[in-house]
């Protein structure tokens, strides 16, 4: 087990919560990180995601790491430019961030418009696939600029999730872990 012991690492996963094939699920069972629980994963309302959110962040001791997926980075992002709390995150890492503002999304993700793009006051990484089916490269790379994150493109994965073939994703931990290192 390659677990980061400090700091802490909260998992976020998107719209549906992440599968137990997704690497999210397996990096929680191998390394013991947190994944933070919403109330609601289908019908996910920003304000109540933001606010539990925050729950965990000052209920976990600092600094943490964040590991988004799909909309769990436009969960970082929004919370990042809200909360007094945001020098409690030492690193973020954002994979796949999709375009919530593309027409054909489904209604469940309409209130996620506006996508905040306030840079991020911590050191962060975004993964990006050329193939992701809910955001074309140019904008994940449009929305990596303009949260200040490093980029990471992957080739071909989709959506770099639990349908990419991934497994335990042991060259996405080992950016994780490097991002952890140096921020």
């Amino acid at each position: 087990m390659t677990r980061i012991e400090s700091p802490p690492v909260l998992l976020l996963p998107g719209l549906f919560n992440s599968g137990p094939d997704h690497w999210q699920s397996l990096w929680e069972a191998q390394h013991g990180y947190t994944r933070v629980e919403q109330d609601d994963w289908v019908w996910p309302r920003r304000g109540d995601w933001l606010a539990r959110l925050e729950e965990v962040v000052l209920a976990t001791p600092a600094p943490v790491v964040l590991v988004a997926h799909s909309l769990g980075c436009h969960l970082v992002a929004a919370w990042a430019a809200h909360t007094r709390q945001a020098a409690r995150v030492q690193a973020a890492m954002l994979v796949a961030p999709p375009d919530t503002e593309r027409g054909d999304l489904p209604p469940n993700v309409y209130n996620w418009r506006p996508i905040v793009r306030t840079r991020l006051p911590f050191a962060s990484l975004a993964v990006v696939s050329r193939d992701d089916p809910y955001c074309t490269p140019e904008r994940a790379l449009t929305f990596a600029a303009d949260w200040g994150c490093r980029v990471q493109e992957v080739g071909a994965l989709g959506h770099i999730n639990g349908d990419s073939g991934l497994g335990a994703w042991p060259e996405g931990h080992g950016w994780l872990r490097q991002l952890a290192a140096s921020a």
